[in-house]
């Protein structure tokens, strides 16, 4: 049978195994008489702490729990919902779970919660999203970043551009519609001008999300260079701890091995690679498959090379095997002169690598300033007061906006096509809506609320 809205739904919202305390949350218009029944008390004031004791349809004490009914629309959900706080035994909390479906509750699909608190416009669909991305937060700045998106912040600033989007869209079909009320909006600039500081808006926008996303999904780079050029030494010097085995023999990592270290409040997460070169060993070279493998999925790539052993002017194909060098440059990449402390010769330029730091990993110098090229590599900002999260999908609608302004910006600078400026100025304006879900498919919000965990 298919889920439906209007069924009671009932989930576990504390995290599995034993805990002092276990929740059980119920929503829906059965959620007051199932209360009822398994608690044996009618009367039960909304909002107001009950000590009750939980019976089975036999009438055999389950468990003693407190009982917390908040009176829809009051609500999360914007239903009636009944908050179970139970000691946290997960044996009692499937029983308790089982007499809720035999009194009329279905279990709830992940994020269920959550989407018919948007369904019944209790949160908008920013504040859904952040709802997850607070959970799922990885450090303190992602946190804080999904909180203010969960309050509003994001959602503020969407719907304040919405607003002069509209009147600017209104002002132009005027135009179009009366003609005869010599509405010159090109000539005075009217338009121009409003249409200037819509694109300056949504790009400053677009540049907060970007770091909102940055925040919240991290980013990925493979430490990728020669055998023994200190590769495990800098996973180890970022991590904090031992993570990768270092030794002096060259080709000791023969497999990937990845870990996730806040950078200024962004999860980075790094991926040691076995040594780049020409090899007979079998076992070797299934590690080098494995490293072009994590060059692919990565996002960037850190190029680490002894400083001790070269010098002057290197290009990528003196360092690594050339069709490995091809496969390098397809991705961003920093460069990383790693043994400052042994390099005693003429310093050593990377050739065709645009960025490059000198560090000892070993010795831990410089590798702040790694850590902030690292920052400036992804395009993170180093202000996250104003920051809020966000997600590719919100970042593509947004620049779907703005390449419709520009378009039309340049249809009515160059032709004076007002038709076709007020054409753009609706499709930035779909775009713009999809973000706060006023304009939404079902089958995004399936995708959307699937991923979230069940019980929120």
């Amino acid at each position: 049978m298919l889920a439906s809205n209007s069924d009671t739904i009932c989930a576990i919202a504390t995290p599995p195994g034993k805990g002092g305390v276990g929740i059980i949350r119920i929503s829906g218009k059965q959620a007051l008489p199932i209360a009822r029944r398994i608690s044996h008390k009618e009367n039960l004031t909304p909002r107001l702490a009950n000590y009750v004791t939980l019976f089975d349809p036999n009438g055999d004490a389950i468990d003693s729990a407190l009982l917390i009914y908040f009176k829809g629309p009051h609500s999360f959900t914007g239903e009636d919902v009944v908050e179970l706080q139970t000691h946290g035994s997960p044996v009692v909390l499937t029983m308790l779970l089982r007499v809720l479906t035999q009194y009329g509750a279905r279990p709830a699909l992940p994020g269920e919660y959550s989407k018919r608190a948007y369904l019944n416009d209790k949160i908008d669909l920013i504040q859904a999203e952040a709802i997850a991305d607070l959970i799922n937060a990885s450090t303190e700045s992602a946190a804080l970043s999904a909180q203010r998106s969960l309050t509003g912040s994001f959602s503020t600033q969407i719907n304040s551009f919405l607003e002069n989007l509209i009147n600017l869209r209104v002002f132009v079909e005027a135009a179009i519609d009366f003609p005869e009320e010599e509405i010159d909006f090109i000539g005075e600039h009217k338009v121009i001008n409003k249409l200037t500081g819509l694109i300056a808006d949504l790009a400053a926008i677009i540049q907060t999300a970007r770091t909102g996303q940055l925040l919240q999904e991290g980013s990925t780079f493979a430490l990728v260079g020669a055998p023994n050029a200190g590769k495990s030494s800098l996973l180890n010097c970022l991590a904090g701890v031992d993570r990768a085995i270092v030794t002096d023999i060259a080709g000791t990592t023969r497999d990937t091995l990845d870990t996730t270290v806040d950078i200024s409040g962004m999860p980075v997460t790094f991926v040691d690679t076995a040594g780049l070169r020409e090899t007979s060993d079998i076992v070797e070279k299934v590690g080098i498959e494995r490293t072009l493998s994590a060059i692919e999925h990565a996002d960037f790539v850190l190029f680490i090379v002894d400083g001790s052993v070269h010098s002057g002017r290197v290009s990528l194909e003196q360092l690594v095997p050339p069709l490995l060098a091809d496969t390098l440059r397809q991705k961003p990449i920093l460069g990383v002169i790693n043994k400052s402390d042994k390099i005693t010769g003429d310093a050593l330029i990377l050739e065709g690598i645009d960025s490059s730091v000198v560090i000892s990993a070993k010795l831990g110098l410089n590798v702040d300033s790694l850590k902030d090229r690292i920052c400036e590599l992804v395009g993170l900002s180093t202000s996250y007061d104003a920051t809020f999260s966000a997600r590719e999908r919100h970042l593509s609608q947004l620049n779907f906006a703005l390449t419709f302004l520009q378009t039309g910006f340049e249809q009515l600078s160059y032709s004076g096509a007002s038709e076709l400026l007020a054409e753009d100025l609706r499709q930035a304006q779909t775009a713009m809506s999809q973000i706060t879900g006023a304009f939404t498919s079902d089958d995004l919000l399936g995708e959307i609320f699937s991923n979230f965990c069940i019980g929120k």
